[in-house]
C-alpha cells in the first residue's frame, strides 16, 4: 500500500468519525446554536454546522474513492482554515497537553491534505 493511499484512508476515517458521531448526539445542532449563533451567525448557525459536517463526510467519501481530491482538498482545507480563525486560534497550538482545543489538529490535518493533493509536490510552470 502506498503511502498516500494510508493517508486518503487515515483523513477519511478522521473526517467521517468527526462528522458522524455529532450527527447522532446533537453535536452539529449544539455547534450551529451554541457557538455559531453566539459568534454572529444566527439565524444559520444550525445550517452552517450541517453544511460543514456533511462536507467532510463528501470528502471523506471521495478521498476513500479517489475521486475530485484536489476539490474535497481545497473545501475541507478552507473549512479547517476557518475552524483556526474563528475556533481555535484563540486556544493556542495545544489540542490537549501543553492547552485545550488549540490550532494543531487542523494544521496537521491541513498538511496531510496537502500531501495528498500534491504527492509529488508543488510545480511550477516554467517555460
Amino acid at each position: 500500500m502506498k503511502g498516500i493511499v494510508l493517508l486518503r484512508i487515515a483523513v477519511a476515517v478522521i473526517l467521517l468519525t468527526h462528522s458522524v458521531f455529532g450527527m447522532f448526539n446533537n453535536g452539529i445542532n449544539d455547534f450551529g446554536n451554541l457557538y455559531l449563533n453566539q459568534i454572529g451567525f444566527a439565524p444559520f448557525g444550525i445550517f452552517l454546522a450541517w453544511s460543514i459536517k456533511l462536507s467532510h463526510v463528501v470528502a471523506a467519501l471521495l478521498l476513500l474513492a479517489n475521486k475530485y481530491v484536489k476539490p474535497a482538498g481545497f473545501i475541507t482545507i478552507f473549512i479547517l482554515v476557518m475552524g483556526i480563525i474563528l475556533v481555535h486560534f484563540q486556544e493556542g497550538w495545544f489540542v490537549v497537553g501543553g492547552g485545550r482545543n488549540g490550532v494543531e489538529y487542523n494544521f496537521l490535518l491541513i498538511c496531510v491534505l496537502l500531501a495528498i493533493m500534491y504527492p509529488n509536490g508543488f510545480k511550477l510552470n516554467s517555460k
